[in-house]
């Protein structure tokens, strides 16, 4: 049997299928009720680079450098001995720097 591939094929489900105005009414009828957000709101809660930080305290515990480890002379970094490439006139260097 023939198929026109021309002729419309609407079936009984796509008759009650709702118009594109109809669709387009609804989906803007949902974003009205949608929460306006201040942008004043949200300037406040941002901190800029060069806010005063003076009044600042950091509890942050600093370990020495231990002596299995070496600082790279590239990145400045503190990593494991095992993680050392080159050592030249005294200058370590780590892998991720060598390669």
């Amino acid at each position: 049997m023939a198929t026109d591939y021309d002729s419309p094929r609407k079936t009984d489900d796509d008759l009650n299928e709702d118009s594109l105005q109809e669709l387009q009414a609804r989906r803007t009828d949902k974003s009205s009720g949608s929460i306006d957000i201040d942008e004043t709101d949200l300037a406040e809660s941002l901190e800029l680079p060069g806010a005063d930080l003076s009044n600042e305290e950091l509890s942050l515990r600093v370990i020495p450098r231990q002596a299995d480890e070496f600082t790279c002379a590239r990145c400045f970094l503190v990593h494991h001995r095992s993680q050392l490439a080159v050592e030249r006139n005294g200058q370590q260097i780590c892998k991720e720097c060598a390669a």
